[in-house]
């Protein structure tokens, strides 16, 4: 009588669970690089314009809330010190991107003002922030 010999099944690598594997780091590193943007500015509600984008390079906001406070980034400042903050950071940077980031209660002038201060520190590149005009509040 012959005996057959027992032959193992040869190894297969299953592309499925690979797939699946790869895709689950492909959605979890999309989140987590959304999750990483910054926003160096103090929270305010913006007024609304339609030609808004996004910028993803900020590198100083200047904001005015709400309640009249001053803020670099989000380092509260007398109105008095925006002048020598910023000439500071321009002469280490005079590239900077400024932002005003102004409450949409405020009026129209201490937003003015504050561009003012910003350009006679020598400020190049400023620009004011709005919200997208159908952005829901």
């Amino acid at each position: 009588m012959k005996l057959n010999r027992f032959q193992p099944k040869k190894a297969r690598i299953e592309i499925i669970p690979m797939i699946d594997t790869i895709f689950f780091l492909l959605v979890f590193f999309m989140i987590a690089s959304l999750a990483m943007t910054t926003m160096k500015g103090m929270p305010v509600n913006l007024p609304k314009s339609q030609s808004a984008q996004d910028r993803p390079m900020v590198k100083v906001v200047l904001t005015l809330t709400e309640n009249g406070n001053y803020y670099i980034d989000k380092k509260q400042v007398e109105f008095e010190d925006i002048y020598t903050e910023m000439k500071a950071r321009l002469t280490e940077n005079p590239k900077i991107v400024v932002v005003i980031n102004c409450d949409k209660k405020q009026s129209w002038q201490k937003g003015i003002e504050l561009a003012d201060e910003a350009k006679r520190a020598g400020a190049q590149l400023l620009t004011i922030a709005t919200e997208p005009k159908g952005k829901p509040v």
